[in-house]
């Protein structure tokens, strides 16, 4: 019993112990402040994807159009590749039973990527592992990508 008193009182001495600005909202240090550096967005909203080297991190998935129950998925970086493409990284399940599709719309200074991953067709009545899993996408382009910016559709 006296174990547990002495644990609750410590839990409550941490918890006391946070600074506030005279409103109910914690005080960030400086040198946390200063790291944080909220991230640019596109025209919706979401995070701009970062450019990265290389152009294959993690498994290689292949543009598939007929996934099955796809949904919008948004991708973390970006990196350039040969010729007219980019490859796309982002998470989805196994490829063993998930897929990736992607589509393109290019202006003079953006190039706009909208990822779709889902279900393979062969897997959408088979029980699937959820394990997370880091893919990258090449994504053939129009013209060269130049100094134009990637953003998630």
């Amino acid at each position: 019993m006296r174990v547990i008193a002495l644990a609750v009182l410590a839990c409550l001495a941490v918890a006391g112990c946070g600074s506030t600005s005279g409103t109910d909202e914690p005080t960030i240090p400086p040198e946390i402040a200063s790291a944080v550096d909220p991230s640019p967005t596109n025209p919706s909203g979401m995070p701009l994807p970062s450019e990265v080297p290389g152009e294959k991190f993690g498994t290689v998935f292949t543009a598939r159009p007929d996934i099955v129950r796809a949904h919008p998925t948004p991708f973390e970086s970006w990196s350039r590749a040969d010729g007219n493409k980019v490859a796309i990284h982002f998470v989805t399940g196994t490829p063993e039973c998930y897929g990736a599709d992607a589509t393109v719309t290019e202006t003079d200074t953006t190039v706009t990527i909208s990822l779709r991953t889902g279900t393979l067709p062969e897997s959408a009545d088979k029980m699937c592992i959820l394990v997370a899993v880091f893919g990258t996408l090449e994504v053939p382009l129009q013209a060269p990508l130049g100094d134009r910016r990637v953003i998630n559709g």
